[in-house]
């Protein structure tokens, strides 16, 4: 039997990756045995936590200081990557935030971009910073995280973050047509309310357990859960996946 999820010899990046779903994808593919580029922005000792478990597994893992609003400094990132562990196998673009709640009369210009360089541009630069060398390597994987707001709106607040996420899930699918017969396998998930930094920030715990209420399951999801669909998105056992956006949310929003 092909054991799929061996990730020996694999060169994964995981961007935002010090905390949440970021933090443990990168684990997992650690514990996989691939080589794993985390990135951070604020939170370093995060990062540096979750290299330092990764290497202790016997993995490879570097933790990186980037500010992905920056295309100057993915084009870095990148290139720092393929020094340090190789060409990127494994794409994960998953840095992300809301950064604020904002109704759409206090939405500024200024956030408005932020949020929709730090979301969605991101998501795009870093794709094309790195397909370069999957295109050299005969193929790759793009993984990109956008969320349930994409597709519902989001809560009230938050129509900048839906946007951008909505972006995401679109830019997903045209990477995935172009490149798909070049062995480049592009695809997304959309986590639904997960237990992660982002709720603690930006969510009451009144409206958590509104939300609780909701989902079928009637619990938040957990960052393990969305990491675990992320290798199998990975992984040869999704080979025949092309531009598909799996939804993991307990069931709040069905397809």
């Amino acid at each position: 039997m092909n054991n799929y999820f061996d990730f020996s010899g694999k060169v994964v990046l995981v961007t935002g990756a010090s905390s949440g779903i970021g933090r443990a994808t990168a684990e997992l593919f650690g514990q996989l045995g691939a080589s794993v580029a985390l990135t951070y922005h604020k939170n370093k000792t995060g990062a540096e936590e979750a290299a330092g478990r990764i290497t202790g597994g016997n993995s490879r893992a570097i933790a990186l200081e980037v500010d992905v609003r920056d295309n100057a400094e993915i084009v870095k990132m990148v290139r720092d990557v393929e020094e340090s562990l190789g060409t990127v196998d494994i794409l994960i673009n998953n840095a992300g935030s809301l950064v604020e709640r904002l109704k759409t009369l206090e939405l500024t210009e200024e956030r408005w971009d932020e949020v929709m360089n730090l979301n969605a541009r991101s998501a795009f630069f870093a794709a094309q910073a790195v397909i370069p060398g999957m295109l050299a390597k005969g193929g790759g994987c793009i993984i990109n995280v956008t969320s349930i707001a994409g597709r519902n709106g989001g809560a009230l607040g938050s129509i900048h973050y839906s946007s951008a996420k909505a972006a995401v899930l679109t830019m997903t699918k045209g990477l995935a047509k172009e490149f798909a017969q070049q062995g480049i396998h592009i695809n997304a998930v959309s986590p639904g309310v997960i237990d992660t930094p982002y709720h603690e920030t930006f969510t009451t715990s009144e409206v958590m357990e509104n939300l609780r209420k909701a989902i079928p399951m009637g619990r938040e999801g957990r960052s393990a859960e969305v990491a675990s669909v992320i290798a199998f998105l990975a992984s040869d056992a999704a080979s025949y996946l092309c531009g598909e956006t799996i939804e993991i949310n307990g069931g709040l929003l069905m397809d």
